[in-house]
C-alpha cells in the first residue's frame, strides 16, 4: 500500500493530509495566512498522532508547487524538502490549480476555472475541461468585463476560489457559475500525488523550486514606514 502525505500552503489556508490507494486517511488544516510557519509541522504531527502513522512508513511526500503565495510556498517546499532528505523518500510536486480542481467534487459544468488571488484584480488561472484535463495554460490574469467572454459563449464555466469573487463582480454571463468560500486542501492532491508517485514523476530535492509564476515582489506597510524629518 502507497502511503504520501501531502502538504498545501499556498494560500491562506495551510492543509495537510495522509492518504493511499483506498483514499484520504486523515487531514488537519488551518485557514490563517500567517500560521503557516509556526503550524505546519505541528499539524503534520498531531495528523500522524492522531492516526497512530510512523511518519518514517510514507512512501513519499507531495507537496503543491504553486502558483500561489510566494511565502507559503517557500514554507511548504522547505519542509517537504527535509522530510524527504532525512527520510530518504521521493518528493512528488503537484500543481495547485490542478489539485483544486479534483476538489470541486465533479459538480457538472463544461469548464472549470479555479482561481487563486494574486491582490488587486489578478488571480493565477488555467481551465480545465470536464474530464480534468487542463487546457489552457496556467498564468497570472487581469480579470475585465472581457475575461472568458469567447468560452462563456459556448461553454458553462464553474469558476472558484479565493479569486473567484473579483469575476463575479465584473462578468455577468449566464453561463458563468461561481461557488463561494471553496478553499484548496491537501486532500485534493492525493489523486495526482498517487499518478505522480506510480509514474515515478519525482524532483530533485536539492534543486527544485516552487511555480511562483510572477517575481517576488517585497511591500513595507504604511504604518512602518519611518517619516522623513
Amino acid at each position: 500500500m502507497i502511503h504520501i502525505l501531502c502538504i498545501e500552503t499556498g494560500t491562506t489556508t495551510c492543509s495537510v493530509a495522509l492518504g493511499n490507494e483506498k483514499g484520504v486517511i486523515g487531514y488537519k488544516e488551518v485557514s490563517d495566512a500567517k500560521a503557516h510557519a509556526s503550524q505546519l509541522s505541528v499539524l503534520i504531527n498531531e495528523l500522524m498522532a492522531e492516526h497512530a502513522f510512523d511518519i518514517s512508513k510514507i512512501d513519499a511526500v507531495a507537496v503543491s508547487k504553486g502558483p500561489g503565495s510566494y511565502t507559503g510556498l517557500r514554507i511548504g517546499v522547505s519542509l517537504a524538502k527535509g522530510i524527504c532528505y532525512s527520510l530518504g523518500k521521493p518528493l512528488l510536486a503537484i500543481g495547485s490549480l490542478d489539485s483544486m480542481v479534483y476538489g470541486i467534487n465533479g459538480m457538472p459544468s463544461d469548464l472549470y476555472c479555479p482561481m487563486i488571488d494574486a491582490r488587486r484584480m489578478e488571480v493565477y488561472t488555467a481551465l480545465f475541461n470536464n474530464s480534468l484535463n487542463k487546457i489552457s495554460e496556467v498564468e497570472a490574469i487581469i480579470v475585465d468585463v472581457n475575461s472568458f467572454a469567447e468560452q462563456l459563449q459556448s461553454n458553462k464555466i464553474l469558476f472558484f476560489g479565493s479569486g473567484a469573487p473579483k469575476c463575479r463582480s465584473v462578468i455577468s454571463n449566464q453561463n458563468a457559475i461561481f461557488i463561494d468560500n471553496f478553499e484548496p486542501s491537501a486532500r485534493f492532491m492525493l489523486p495526482l500525488a498517487l499518478k505522480a508517485y506510480k509514474d515515478e514523476i519525482f524532483e530533485d530535492i536539492a534543486y527544485f523550486e516552487p511555480f511562483y509564476l510572477k517575481d517576488f515582489v517585497a511591500t513595507v506597510a504604511k504604518n512602518k514606514v519611518i517619516p522623513e524629518k
